[in-house]
């Protein structure tokens, strides 16, 4: 099959076509044939040599496909072969043909293209699993994402408000901000120009935000905790600004505040299945009656993998960048 490989840890020219042996799909596990691929900020981190993947997991970047199950392990899942199915893959999404656990598997929601599926697993697990089954976003209570333009920011935007939540989002340009707000983000907030702190309590009649998705940390956190609501829990996902910075421990003390964070790609198989079954059942209806819409700015095809990751590392996207595997 045609792939793309990491020749080395590097830029996007360290991406590289070749020619791989066709995975076989163990237990649990189904064979698809690759439609589209997501781009995503661990496949560029992977890249530069900067997060390896796991021990058992394949050495090709990409971690959400879209496609046809061609063979594998399908025994009381409810799939077939030959359905179509998007998938969160434990890597090798950049590739003809992809190996994934069963229990990562969902399907098509109806009136989306293969394409725009393909665009959902790695945002929807990480969103949903650090949202609402680690933070515990009740009714109620309001969400301030941290990047809200990224593709991790825009699903979060979408899931929470179709959820009922109130949310509001930092990002760098006004441009992006009014993005977010079309999205359904009640503010946005240009984080070069404003206090996101000043900000989000005076929206809140000073009480802040129950509930923060953070992928900056660093020196964000301190600014975080004092942007919480009492009780309020932040979830820390990515390390842009840095993985140290002092914080005020007086103030977890004082308003019960929880901190806490998550990464995905080492969880294992059991837990994932979780998030599955709850997308499926709690989310999956949300895109399909249409309150929430695929977001993505552009489509690469396979070869041009090395593009789709310059353009990332430009942050000038909103919503997320695809690869086109098969038609």
């Amino acid at each position: 099959m045609k792939a793309i490989e990491i020749s080395q840890p590097g830029g996007p020219e360290v991406l590289r076509p070749c020619e791989r042996p066709m995975p076989a799909p163990g237990a649990g596990e189904v064979l698809i044939r690759v439609h589209a691929a997501g781009v995503n900020r661990p496949d560029v981190l992977q890249r530069s040599g900067s997060y390896p993947p796991p021990p058992d997991a394949s050495d090709l970047p990409g971690l959400e496909v879209a496609g046809e199950i061609v063979s594998g392990d399908l025994d009381g899942s409810g799939f077939n072969k030959g359905d179509l199915v998007c998938a969160l893959a434990h890597g090798g999404g950049y590739a003809e043909y992809c190996v994934v656990p069963i229990g990562q598997c969902l399907p098509i929601p109806k009136g989306w293209s293969v394409l725009e599926a393909a665009s959902l697993p790695e945002t929807f697990f990480t969103v949903y699993g650090n949202v609402f089954d680690r933070a515990k976003l009740a009714a109620g209570e309001n969400l301030l994402v941290q990047g809200g333009s990224s593709g991790i920011g825009v699903t979060a935007i979408q899931m929470a408000t179709a959820l009922g939540h109130r949310v509001f989002v930092t990002a760098g340009t006004d441009d992006k901000c009014r993005a977010c707000e079309n999205l359904g983000a009640e503010r946005g907030i240009n984080y070069r120009s404003e206090d996101f702190v000043e900000v989000v309590k005076s929206l809140t009649g000073g009480k802040g935000a129950n509930v923060i998705l953070d992928m900056v940390a660093g020196p964000y956190v301190n600014r975080e905790l004092q942007c919480l609501a009492d009780d309020g829990r932040l979830v820390i996902i990515a390390l842009r600004g840095g993985a140290s910075g002092e914080i005020n421990f007086g103030e977890v003390l004082r308003r019960r505040l929880a901190i806490t964070g998550s990464t995905l790609r080492p969880r294992p198989v059991t837990f994932k299945r979780h998030i599955a079954q709850q997308l499926r059942t709690q989310v999956w209806p949300l895109l399909e009656s249409g309150r929430i819409k695929p977001v993505i700015y552009k489509t690469f095809s396979l070869e041009q993998a090395a593009d789709a990751h310059a353009l990332m590392e430009t942050s000038t996207h909103v919503g997320k960048i695809m690869l086109q595997v098969a038609d």
